[in-house]
């Protein structure tokens, strides 16, 4: 249950960041508040999470994760650059999220 707390955090916390893109310096007013509302329900399930899960892997776990499926959102969705040096910085991200969990 844990993981799946996790996972919907992580998923609001890039939602809310997507909408910060769509938001354009909160001058659109529903992206604008859907980036408080993604974001706090995301830190709601990191709150939650918290409770059953060590708060240094559960925080890099929710940040790191968060950060890499933005990158990857940019590229797919916003069309920005991509470079050998971005994938293996990505891929490198989901292997510290792995090795956080595998190795604690």
């Amino acid at each position: 249950m844990k993981w799946l707390i996790l996972l919907a955090g992580i998923v609001f916390e890039v939602l809310g960041t997507v909408m910060m893109k769509y938001a354009e310096g909160f001058t659109k007013l529903i992206p604008s508040i859907l980036v408080f509302v993604f974001y706090a329900i995301s830190l709601g399930a990191l709150v939650l999470v918290l409770e059953k899960m060590e708060v240094g892997n559960a925080y890099a776990i929710w940040a790191s994760a968060g950060t890499a499926l933005i990158a990857i959102i940019g590229i797919i969705f916003f069309k920005e650059s991509v470079s050998p040096a971005k994938i293996i910085s990505i891929s490198l991200i989901i292997l510290g999220i792995i090795g956080l969990e595998t190795f604690k």
